[in-house]
């Protein structure tokens, strides 16, 4: 009995689908690579890859070496056509925002930066960055025609599922500082909107790109003006129950110290955030007042700066090894400059992990620095556009535009 014809074209379509979506999550593969990432037989895949290589919607990458099949010359690798799509990466930190533009092949055609005040209102910050794309698109020649999604790292919690400001007296409320990047985008660009915590980004872009395979369980902490962390935990990127998850900056370690920001004493940030270093530094009599005066500091071995990095460190690892205890990630990473500089802080955390482990010490982590440095946000951002995988299993609402609406997909499809 023949099928109809429109079931034999319903199948062949989920199955371009399919491998589309794959190439689209993976970059460039072979087609062996998309077979197995698939389920097909090799036959069935050669005749989808060739009805999308005829249509143009994927292309052969360029020879870079690759992957041998046997003896032969090196197996073919096929790529979403890179003019099918741009996607934007947006990461505002606390004094600069960066942003990096990749094409449907996952290639980065265009980055940059653009700095304000570390006391910037978030319009002043909103203005520089639609600044800054403008210029990266005049100096690249990108003219976003081809934009489908933009991802948003902002500095500090946020959800959909926060609480929202209690109304004032007039009847209104304010607007929180999410909510404004997160319209503006909406308002300025035709394309799908996501919004996340900047450092839980970083934290993604490392569980992809930064382990050798990957991996479904990490713990990620960046030391910068303030501490911030990201959780991959049994494949899910966490945000928790009101997006605070891996806000490390704010757990306690001495109770009794100087009192945080937030308004608690004894936070990891009044210890191991980069200004709290350098107010640790001075108040003992070594003025440091910039990241270069610490690389000269430790250029120099200075013995009161390594006492005040040696207890950041262990500031640090009291926290990670308290949350390792927990949640027994397979890695722990520890970004930000000021770790790159001083080898002590990275040393001394990894010694209080281990020891913080002890009872346990099979359960041990592997801890490493970030490799993916300052644009870790931004490229954290844009795989967040391109995965729809279990590490986006709890990932926040997102906006589409209006002739992308009725779908029922979350992310970039």
């Amino acid at each position: 009995m023949f099928k109809p014809a429109g079931v034999h074209t319903l199948i062949r379509q989920t199955h371009e689908d399919r491998v589309l979506r794959v190439l689209r999550e993976h970059g460039a593969l072979t087609r062996g690579e998309i077979a197995d990432r698939v389920g097909l037989s090799r036959t069935t895949l050669s005749e989808i890859t060739n009805v999308l290589l005829e249509r143009g919607a994927i292309t052969v990458a360029n020879a870079t070496g690759g992957i041998r099949a046997g003896r032969g010359r090196p197996a073919e690798r096929l790529v979403l056509d890179p003019g099918a799509g741009q996607f934007m990466g947006v990461d505002f930190g606390h004094r600069r925002v960066r942003i990096a533009v990749s094409d449907a092949a996952h290639d980065i055609i265009a980055s940059g930066a653009e700095f304000y005040a570390a006391d910037s209102a978030w319009p002043e910050r909103i203005d520089s960055c639609f600044r800054l794309i403008e210029r990266v698109g005049e100096e690249s020649g990108i003219h976003y025609g081809a934009l489908q999604g933009i991802g948003i790292g902002f500095p500090g919690p946020f959800s959909p599922r926060m609480p929202k400001p209690a109304p004032v007296a007039d009847g209104s409320s304010a607007v929180p500082a999410g909510e404004l990047v997160f319209s503006s985008f909406v308002e300025r660009f035709d394309a799908s909107v996501i919004i996340d915590n900047n450092t839980r980004f970083a934290g993604l872009a490392e569980a992809i790109w930064g382990s050798a395979a990957g991996t479904q369980d990490l713990l990620y902490v960046r030391l910068s003006d303030g501490i911030g962390g990201g959780l991959v935990v049994g494949g899910q990127l966490v945000t928790g129950a009101s997006g605070f998850a891996g806000e490390l900056g704010h757990v306690s370690v001495s109770p009794s110290g100087v009192q945080c920001r937030c308004g608690k004493r004894g936070c990891l940030e009044t210890i191991a955030s980069v200004p709290a270093i350098f107010a640790g530094c001075t108040a003992k009599g070594v003025p440091i007042h910039s990241l270069d005066d610490l690389r000269a500091a430790v250029a120099k071995g200075d013995p009161i700066v390594a006492s005040v990095l040696r207890d950041a460190g262990d500031a640090l690892g009291r926290v990670l090894g308290s949350v390792a205890v927990a949640l027994n990630p397979r890695e722990i990473v520890i970004a930000g400059e000021v770790a790159q500089i001083a080898d002590v802080i990275f040393e001394q955390a990894v010694a209080t992990i281990t020891y913080e482990l002890l009872p346990v010490p099979e359960a041990a982590p592997h801890v490493r620095l970030a490799k993916l440095g300052d644009d870790d946000g931004a490229l954290g951002a844009i795989a967040a556009l391109f995965h729809r995988s279990p590490l986006l299993a709890s990932y926040p609402e997102t906006h589409q535009p209006d002739h992308q609406r009725g779908s029922t997909q979350r992310n970039i499809s």
